[in-house]
């Protein structure tokens, strides 16, 4: 395509252009019509947020859509927020007005009349979630090949939220499924902006297909960057701390989006914020936004954000992370580290629109511990933070992703949901259909027969007279549930309503006349319905903590890395605001004289040590069971345990000698495999359904996925052992 690709788009959208006087495409939408009127290929589209990939991608497939129109669903876009999907259908509905092309949203919240006009008229644009798609792929099989006949198109938002997981394996198996029922092969789209390896995601978006994918090498002017850190620490015995004022302070008057690592984080801070407004008498324009808060609650938040011309302050989890738009924020703050770097890229892509720079203030805080431990002295949190800005201001670094080579509960729920779609499969015809499926490429036929035969014996499969295999009464009970068609943990938690609405959810009441928080408010319990697992409550004065389910995210070794250089630098960092440098300089001086930075392993006194691996979460879980098992061969080692992925603790029997320089050369070498890191009978659930796997494969799949080795004998080679 020569020339202006401009003149290459629908007339309808040409004059979609210029009614919003946009004064040409932008790098990434060029490189796109290129990709997808010129080629075949799938196509990733990498470029930071709001620099207009979803127009990137929709106005050329609109444009060959129009040009040869349809005869079904057309083009799949797979969100991985409701929010997401509601935001773009809104978008997307501007863009189409002239073009007789439908677009259609389908999540849990859509009315079932909005699905039955899709369902009657298949045409168009249809907006998905995975756990979506995965129900229409079991209670809808024999409509698909007349719904998406003639798909052309998959778009799928926010790749890198999907790449690694297994909801992004989910995507993989459904797309392939649907592959297979239609009898073409539509082409991909990927959008993100937040991406290290670009080979690695190309790879992904291609798997079990057999085009290749483009990303377009698209040339941006480099956005500057407005940072700030800064630390406290917290005293216990005033209710409104410095860290609290601080917050508040550069909030105040300002679109402001709170990031927090957890809920519980979230309604606290907001909580706190309204306290603090109400003692000046200011307006409440807080908000609090996570997956535990209702529908309309979480929808006024964004609108607020986006919309309202006053002041708006909303706490946040990765609800907001994702490319939901906001419009223009004037500060984005994250409390505490985030546990990586694409999570920090993210969140700070929220911030710098009009031509705004990209703007963050992080804000750490840590108990102050009088006469403690050595490696609880050190602000793990801050170092962190520094750590997570350096690599992404030196090197443009982001963490490659990593997929599971035995996801097995994943393979579970593939099994089960093609029997659920397809009935009776001899075990020949069912292997074929899912062990052919991309994510599972490493899976052997005799493991899928292993998990078969178990799943037979707990009756989750039923095998006729014929030597057919179905879903069994037990494995009903779990298909035929609406969790089913998610591959994440969900926990199944308790409405929480007022007198006049729904608020949220929390997993576990407190009894009648407690109290608890939700949505930056505190409520007291009036009456619990256990049969409709409902809370009726209402909202009264003061402040508590409500704690949700939810873990922290795994760090790569390349910050912990990062993090010991930090600690050997002495460079002052141009962001870090008075309170952190002086937490910095204490730390270093600490960290020197310890002597921490030249060995791994420092004497606590007694028969007790502390060990600073410098790794990351995966080595770490390594290194501490080669402790754990190995070690206590060895050395008599016991006690183990510490602070993940920062340090370890462990102690030896009273009398015992260690050479510090070769303890961790013979753990780590006289560990033959991943085998020996395990007890006998260990067999780790992590997975949503792990608990319906044959143990045998639950330690193969965390021997090979949870465990590395092979790090832990590089890091600690002979020639780098200190």
């Amino acid at each position: 395509m020569s020339g202006n690709p401009f003149y290459r788009l629908a007339p309808f959208i040409q004059e979609y252009i210029y009614k919003h006087q946009w004064t040409e495409l932008r790098a990434v939408q060029v490189e796109a019509c290129r990709v997808i009127f010129e080629s075949e290929s799938h196509l990733l589209l990498a470029a930071g947020t709001a620099s207009g990939k979803t127009e990137a991608a929709f106005l050329p497939v609109i444009t060959l859509l129009h040009e040869s129109p349809p005869l079904s669903i057309s083009a799949l876009y797979i969100g991985p927020l409701k929010a997401l999907i509601n935001d773009q259908f809104a978008r997307l509905s501007d863009l189409l007005e002239e073009a007789h092309l439908p677009v259609w949203h389908w999540h849990g919240d859509v009315s079932q009349s909005h699905k039955n006009k899709m369902l009657k008229n298949p045409q168009g644009i249809l907006q998905i979630t995975p756990e979506s798609l995965e129900s229409m792929l079991i209670n809808r099989s024999t409509d698909i090949l007349r719904l998406f006949a003639d798909l052309r198109f998959i778009v799928i938002d926010e790749v890198h939220a999907f790449m690694g997981t297994d909801r992004g394996s989910q995507i993989l198996c459904q797309l392939e499924r649907l592959t297979r029922m239609i009898g073409h092969q539509p082409r991909r789209i990927g959008l993100s902006a937040t991406l290290g390896d670009y080979a690695i995601a190309e790879k992904w978006l291609s798997s079990g297909t057999e085009k290749r994918t483009i990303t377009p090498k698209v040339q941006v002017g480099q956005q500057k960057v407005r940072l700030a850190v800064e630390h406290f620490y917290l005293d216990e015995e005033k209710k409104m701390s410095l860290y609290d004022q601080y917050i508040f302070d550069q909030s105040k008057n300002r679109k402001c989006l709170i990031f927090t690592n957890n809920r519980e984080q979230a309604e606290y801070t907001v909580a706190t914020l309204r306290q603090l407004a109400e003692g000046k008498r200011m307006p409440d324009v807080y908000h609090v936004h996570h997956g535990s808060i209702s529908a309309p609650l979480r929808e006024a938040a964004e609108k607020a954000m986006k919309e309202s011309p006053e002041p708006c302050v909303t706490a946040a989890t990765i609800t907001l992370e994702l490319g939901i738009d906001l419009g223009y924020l004037e500060r984005i703050i994250q409390l505490e580290t985030p546990f990586s770097v694409s999570s920090f890229v993210q969140r700070l892509g929220r911030s710098g629109r009009r031509g705004t720079p990209l703007e963050m203030w992080l804000v750490c805080k840590e108990d102050e511990e009088v006469n403690d431990l050595l490696p609880n002295q050190l602000p793990w949190s801050l170092l962190q933070a520094i750590a997570i800005i350096q690599l992404y201001l030196e090197e443009r670094w982001i963490e490659p992703v990593s997929p599971k080579h035995y996801p097995f509960s994943l393979l579970y729920h593939q099994t089960m949901s093609t029997l659920a779609a397809m009935g009776e499969l001899v075990p020949a015809a069912l292997a074929q259909r899912v062990l052919t499926l991309s994510p599972f490429k490493n899976i052997s036929s005799e493991d899928f027969r292993r998990l078969l035969l178990y799943l037979i014996e707990i009756d989750h499969i039923e095998q006729t007279e014929e030597r057919g295999l179905l879903v069994g009464l037990t494995g009903e009970q779990v298909v035929r549930n609406f969790r089913f068609y998610s591959v994440f943990p969900d926990n199944e938690e308790f409405t929480v309503r007022d007198e006049s609405k729904e608020i949220g959810s929390i997993l576990s009441p407190p009894p009648k006349g407690e109290r608890f928080a939700l949505a930056g408010r505190t409520w007291e319990v009036m009456e619990i319905d256990l049969k409709r697992r409902t809370v009726y409550a209402r909202p009264v004065k003061g402040k508590v903590r409500t704690t949700w389910n939810g873990g922290a995210g795994s760090i790569h070794s390349r910050i912990l890395q990062r993090m010991k250089q930090v600690l050997e630098e002495d460079i002052i960092y141009s962001y870090l605001q008075p309170g952190a440098v002086k937490r910095l300089c204490e730390a270093r001086n600490l960290a020197r004289a310890a002597g921490i930075l030249k060995t791994n392993i420092l004497p606590l006194g007694g028969n007790s040590y502390c060990l600073f691996p410098w790794l990351g979460t995966v080595a770490y879980r390594t290194l501490e069971r080669c402790l754990r098992y190995r070690g206590a061969d060895l050395y008599g080692i016991r006690n183990v345990g510490g602070l993940s992925p920062y340090f370890l603790m462990f102690s030896t029997k009273s009398g015992t000698t260690i050479e510090v320089d070769s303890l961790l050369k013979e753990v780590i070498a006289g560990t033959a495999d991943t085998e020996q890191l395990m007890q006998e009978d260990e067999a780790p659930q992590l997975a949503k359904y792990d608990e319906f796997i044959p143990p045998s494969l639950l330690r193969e799949g965390f021997g090979h996925d949870y465990l590395d080795l092979s790090e832990l004998r590089l890091a600690f080679d002979i020639k780098n052992l200190r």
